[in-house]
């Protein structure tokens, strides 16, 4: 290389490309510590005292086997250095296990030399090639090192096309990172190695009927039940209802298309959830408290409509006598020795859902709304809250369920009257005592691996 300056010409001496490239580290540091907000329950001080250190290190274990099931080599930082010779996916390429598979795109671009030799390194598979033509030299064919080496690049690009990746250890899904190096240039780049899933189809058949089941809860209410199932049926003749009844003496529900299940008495809002779910068939359930009512505005097929255009959608709430309640939630990590912090946002959304101006993307809502079934049971609902309980699914949902709001289907709210004979005795167990929420709280410390909760 030459640069012109005044008065004599100057040859620039290039200084050895390993020598000016800054190699970013690929280690992505653990996070720091997360701030709790003004206004956050610290949920250490609602540990007891005489456990803590135990509880501490039973949590710590718990999370390591946590991030050995859910993270894997794939989530290292890889970096694309300038100038690279070097060709190579960089997105996309999946393996099944124990399978060998082409590398597609493998090449060298280079200036002509004399000789060339690239080689090929991976840690959970082994490399290995077709024979090789006449003109290149291979040497590590089926082990994790493998090296191609000819005089032309023409015959070496040939033979990387013909290079397979085979992981050598099974598992449903991890990844192996292959360095692929020349002279001083070294690539990096992922294989996904996973099992392929089944797809789980639905058939959507022709009517609602088949498209949604509606699910409730209910506990000494019969008199609201009723009333719902009525509004129900005034509306939707044959859709099917299911309910799970806590109940302490059941009222046998009869009707046709509804299926009560009776449970051992005072079990709990969750663990309802659970049973009347587990019984679902169709592709969507549409979820109520026993004490809403059918209107003509709760379009069930309003809110099918927005599900089936936009299939990434898991729940999709309404409103409840024109009010919506929804929230985001905002969460850091946080440091592994004290845990995340999150923020419950009220009436906070991320923004509006393309296509659809009156919905919009948040992280949940209120207690009518629409769900993908299969996404809902992979999530579950924890038995072990009983009474305190509602955006805790979406807590343990966070970055797996996708959760929008529409102010365009509604349902009423029964107006409450003295007609149930059981009201007092329902008004007890409807108030949590401090035992519920101090349990709640102790159960975000562990199970959710949180420092602090704020509730806006």
């Amino acid at each position: 290389m030459f640069r012109n300056y005044p008065g004599d010409l100057t040859r620039e001496i290039p200084t050895p490309i390993h020598q000016t490239r800054l190699t970013p580290s690929s280690d992505t540091p653990p996070p720091g510590p997360c701030t709790c907000s003004k206004g956050s329950v610290l949920l250490r001080d609602h540990l007891p005292k005489e456990h803590y250190e135990e509880l501490m290190q039973r949590r710590a274990k718990e999370l390591q086997q946590h991030k050995a099931r859910t993270t894997s080599i794939l989530s290292r930082l890889l970096f694309a250095l300038p100038n690279s010779p070097l060709q190579y996916p960089i997105q996309g390429f999946t393996v099944q296990p124990l399978t060998a598979t082409l590398i597609p795109g493998l090449a060298l671009h280079t200036g002509q030399r004399s000789n060339y030799k690239v080689s090929l390194n991976v840690s959970k598979g082994v490399l290995s090639t077709e024979i090789p033509d006449e003109g290149v030299t291979v040497q590590g064919d089926g082990e994790t090192r493998l090296t191609l080496e000819s005089s032309s690049l023409v015959i070496l690009n040939k033979q990387l096309s013909k290079v397979s990746y085979t992981s050598t250890v099974y598992h449903k899904h991890t990844g192996d990172l292959v360095s692929f190096r020349f002279e001083n240039h070294e690539a990096v780049f992922p294989i996904t190695i996973k099992q392929p899933q089944l797809p789980v189809l639905y058939d959507m058949g022709t009517d609602i009927s088949s498209h949604v089941t509606i699910a409730t809860k209910t506990f000494l209410r019969y008199t609201e039940l009723k009333k719902l199932l009525s509004s129900i049926r005034r509306f939707y003749s044959n859709i099917k209802i299911i309910i799970a009844d806590d109940s302490f003496e059941p009222e046998k529900i009869t009707g046709e298309n509804i299926q009560q299940y009776i449970m051992p008495p005072a079990q709990g809002w969750f663990a309802g959830r659970n049973l009347a779910v587990s019984q679902v068939t169709t592709k969507y359930f549409l979820w109520l408290d026993d004490d809403f009512e059918f209107t003509e505005n709760t379009k069930i097929e309003k809110l099918v409509e927005v599900m089936e255009a936009v299939p990434e959608l898991d729940v999709l709430g309404g409103s409840v006598q024109g009010n919506q309640f929804y929230f985001s939630l905002l969460y850091e990590a946080g440091e592994e020795g004290d845990g995340g912090c999150l923020y419950r946002k009220s009436n906070s959304k991320f923004h509006s859902l393309p296509g659809y101006p009156k919905c919009s993307l948040v992280s949940g809502v209120v207690n009518f709304f629409l769900a993908r079934t299969d996404a809902v049971q992979r999530v579950g609902f924890d038995p072990k809250l009983k009474r305190v309980a509602h955006s805790e699914f979406f807590m343990d949902g966070l970055g797996s369920l996708l959760v929008a709001t529409c102010g365009h289907v509604s349902i009423g709210h029964q107006t409450k009257t003295n007609k149930n004979k059981d009201a007092a005795r329902y008004s007890h167990f409807r108030h949590p005592a401090k035992s519920d929420s101090e349990f709640k709280l102790v159960l975000h410390f562990f199970k959710n691996h949180l420092k602090c909760v704020r509730y806006g």
